[in-house]
């Protein structure tokens, strides 16, 4: 007998190879150190100008720039190496200014036709390379002021309730609330009813120029509570939001009293991380001030996208961003982009309680921002980059309510899809519970060390080697074979990672060398099943063919139990450990393939065409 494929197999087996080797080709050509440049807004445009403004500066201070290019509504811009990069990122941020988002980046320099394909190179972990690090910090103050702002709001809903007359609460420069009565006998009841509500608090009467006070000052163990609440409620929304971008592996962690690590690994829009992540933006529903209110009850804010005109809302806030349980981004009947707005049960009363009396009355959405603004001055001859933060505060919506609102309603008014989508995603993934801003940006390389990669590079190497040398000498031509197959093997596993986008790490590497003993192993069981065949006096091609054939079985249950326990440790693991998993999943099934079918093919082509006297493996002919 024979042992040949039909042609249907052969080609199925080389168009597999075929597609192994061009999937992984991008990961021959290394990452450019990179910046990319997009606008804070939709309404910021990245175009050829501005690109020109760009790199003509750059080009003043020195700096040599690889390439430049637009993509879609951004710029990129390559350099050679890393420190280049850095200094390009402090020019590039004077030129454009605070509209626009300077990144660091790692930009994929694989050749168009491949990319044409849906060709692009396996991600690398923060323990390899690629990614990159942003330092948060958390600015705790302000959190407190804002859970002031909130106390005061239901303070003064409590007395009202109460039907206890007050003139102002008001925020003191020390951290406490003065609520001012008219008369002692209301403060002093007033002050019975808010020690039971508040305990948190620490309540005091006080009498200045003839009016009557209840203060209120937070505890130093509240306070720490408000603080701690922030921090965590932060991390969480960052969590989210690293979850809405769809980055494999990121990490999340708090680091001191009131910062934030994120690492994202293999992210390639950095500029759109920067902005998701660092973005602050909420927004607070407020009703339009009556004709004639006091103006200590009222503030003026301008429209965000009308030039000019402004509106006078009440300082009460009916409900704030946290409210919001879903958001979601869509069109309305004339084409317009809107965020659908679904509220948390507190928020649907609230929302209900107020616009039950405020029937054809006017409701303003406000978008709420916290921003940074770069001041460059020269200090003793040198640049010195001062950072001012400031909250900013514009209309986007101001609409007649023409019935009583609940849980859903819409908001519209934005600058464009881009801006309700993002909007949207901030809502949905859940506030900032205190702003948050970039106190360190970098891309990075191994978090490990660059001794830890050399060691699982030579660990690779040193494997593959020794293994390769123990198949020949043990198993001569046949084995020799099996080391073809067996490079097919990790040509197809990084093509398959390189497909699926998923993440390299330094577990990773384990499941590599893993996966390079199991594909082995399958050969070995071949190769002593047909040394077993040929001992029983089986003749040559018939040895060959019982050999493949019922190795198949062991081969099977063996690589599916294995499958089984990455595949529950994919299910239960976190971070490295799934990589782990993912990586000798693929392996596995990778392995197959080349042990099974791909070495039987090359055992076919240089053997199963002709008569066989006598077969040379591992001394048994």
């Amino acid at each position: 007998m024979l042992n040949r494929y039909p042609l249907w197999k052969n080609l199925l087996i080389a168009v597999v190879l075929l597609l192994g080797a061009l999937y992984s080709a991008p990961n021959l050509y290394q990452d450019d150190f990179a910046i990319q440049l997009t606008g804070s807004r939709d309404i910021y445009t990245v175009d050829e100008s501005l690109l020109s403004r760009v790199t003509s500066a750059l080009k003043r201070e020195g700096l040599e720039i690889k390439n430049a290019e637009l993509e879609k509504k951004s710029g990129l811009i390559r350099f050679n190496d890393g420190e280049t990069q850095l200094k390009a990122k402090a020019v590039v941020s004077r030129v454009v200014g605070d509209d626009y988002v300077v990144a660091l980046n790692l930009a994929p320099s694989t050749p168009d036709w491949l990319t044409s394909l849906g060709a692009g190179p396996m991600k690398l972990g923060l323990d390899l390379r690629g990614g990159v690090h942003f330092l948060l910090e958390v600015d705790l103050p302000t959190a407190v002021a804002q859970k002031l702002e909130n106390y005061a709001s239901e303070i003064k809903g409590k007395l009202r309730e109460e039907k206890l007359r007050y003139r102002t609460v008001t925020s003191r420069d020390d951290g406490s609330l003065a609520v001012k009565f008219a008369k002692a006998d209301v403060r002093d009841e007033a002050l019975t009813v808010l020690r039971k509500e508040y305990q948190q608090f620490l309540l005091t009467s006080a009498e200045e120029n003839g009016s009557y006070f209840v203060v209120f000052n937070l505890s130093e163990q509240a306070i720490r509570d408000i603080e701690d609440y922030a921090l965590k409620q932060n991390l969480t929304t960052l969590r989210n939001r690293v979850n809405e971008l769809g980055v494999a592996e990121p990490l999340v962690q708090r680091q001191g009293r009131n910062r934030i690590v994120v690492q994202l690994p293999g992210i390639q829009d950095t500029a759109a991380a920067k902005r998701i992540i660092g973005k602050t933006a909420t927004l607070e529903f407020r009703l339009e001030a009556s004709p004639g209110a006091s103006s200590a009850r009222t503030e003026t804010y301008k429209f965000r996208s009308e030039q000019g005109r402004k509106a006078t809302l009440e300082k009460d806030i009916i409900i704030k961003g946290d409210n919001v349980a879903n958001a979601q981004a869509s069109f309305d009947e004339n084409g317009q982009p809107q965020v659908n707005i679904t509220l948390d049960s507190k928020g649907g009363d609230l929302m209900a309680r107020t616009t039950r009396n405020a029937v054809k009355r006017r409701m303003a959405v406000l978008f709420v921002e916290d921003k940074e603004r770069s001041v460059y001055k020269t200090v003793n001859g040198e640049p010195v980059v001062e950072k001012i933060r400031f909250q900013e505060k514009n209309i986007i919506s101001l609409a007649t309510i023409q019935s009583v609102l609940g849980s859903n309603f819409r908001i519209t008014g934005l600058d464009g899809a881009g801006e309700s989508s993002e909007l949207a995603l901030l809502l949905r993934a859940g506030a900032l519970a205190a702003p948050i801003y970039f106190v360190e940006e970098r891309t990075v390389g191994p978090s490990l060390g660059a001794e830890n990669i050399a060691q699982g590079v030579t660990a690779v190497t040193w494997g593959f080697g020794l293994v390769l040398l123990f198949m020949v000498i043990y198993y001569r031509t046949f084995g020799l074979l099996a080391n073809v197959a067996l490079s097919f093997n990790l040509m197809l596993l990084v093509a398959v990672m390189s497909m699926l986008s998923a993440t390299l790490t330094l577990p990773g590497i384990a499941g590599i060398v893993l996966t390079v003993g199991m594909a082995v192993d399958a050969n070995v069981l071949i190769f002593a099943r047909i040394k077993e065949e040929l001992k029983n006096g089986l003749p040559a091609q018939s040895a060959i063919h019982a050999g493949f054939d019922r190795a198949f079985t062991t081969i099977l249950d063996a690589n599916i139990t294995t499958l089984i326990a990455a595949l529950i440790l994919f299910a239960m693991g976190t971070g490295p450990v799934k990589g782990f998993a993912v990586t000798l999943s693929v392996g596995i099934l990778t392995s197959m393939f080349t042990a099974i079918l791909v070495t039987r093919a090359l055992v076919n082509l240089t053997h199963g065409g002709r008569q066989l006297q006598t077969v040379s493996i591992g001394g048994v002919k």
